[in-house]
């Protein structure tokens, strides 16, 4: 007898009205989470205040796991976006290492104002759930692709590899302030001498 497939339905796969229902339980897990911190949110609270039934939500999450990291990478992924069509649209837009230092700045603040979900971003990236893996991979993917659209006089061969480096870096400062090994304010400051120090070959003449 074959094996039924349990995995999660792909997001690709979904019609309008199963994505309504997996933005319903994005927005529920996101305001749960604010409010009552990572590790007290249960799938139960999540179906329940989405609207969505328990059986259904393992439908579209395979676990817990896989729905926080989900709803963090749609959170992150909108907030970053969000802030390259800002700084892109800028009238007067600085240089480079300008762009990339206020993009990570209004990053780090949003995260300021969520604490909680500063702690699920840390909390997804160490979870051995192979669908919550994919969600932080595209996560991370999403991120490097906002802090190259603020990079629009990088040539290509240095675009390729300068959002690596500055998003493992905005990271790992974002695991050190969430663990307390370090303040908002230094994580501001290795942040900056690092975008400046990677992006002046590449500083308007």
């Amino acid at each position: 007898m074959s094996k039924v497939d349990l995995s999660p339905r792909p997001v690709e796969a979904m019609s309008p009205r199963q994505l309504e229902r997996r933005k319903h339980l994005i927005r529920a897990a996101i305001e749960l989470v604010s409010e009552i911190g990572v590790e007290r949110v249960q799938m139960k609270q999540v179906s329940e205040r989405s609207g969505v039934a328990l059986g259904t939500t393992y439908r579209y999450f395979s676990s817990k796991d896989h729905l926080l990291a989900s709803a963090v990478s749609d959170w992150r992924g909108q907030l970053m976006a969000d802030i390259a069509a800002e700084l892109r649209g800028s009238p007067t837009p600085p240089g480079a290492s300008d762009r990339v230092v206020r993009f990570v700045h209004r990053g780090m603040r949003a995260f300021q104002r969520q604490p909680n979900l500063a702690h699920l971003l840390v909390s997804v990236t160490v979870s051995t759930d192979p669908f919550a893996s994919e969600a932080v991979e595209a996560m991370a993917s999403a991120g490097r692709a906002s802090l190259l659209a603020v990079m629009p006089d990088v040539p290509p061969a240095a675009g390729a590899v300068l959002p690596l480096l500055i998003d493992s870096a905005w990271t790992s400062e974002l695991v050190a302030w969430v663990t307390g090994r370090t303040t908002l304010a230094d994580a501001f400051v290795h942040l900056d001498e690092m975008i400046r120090l990677l992006l002046a070959p590449y500083a308007p003449v």
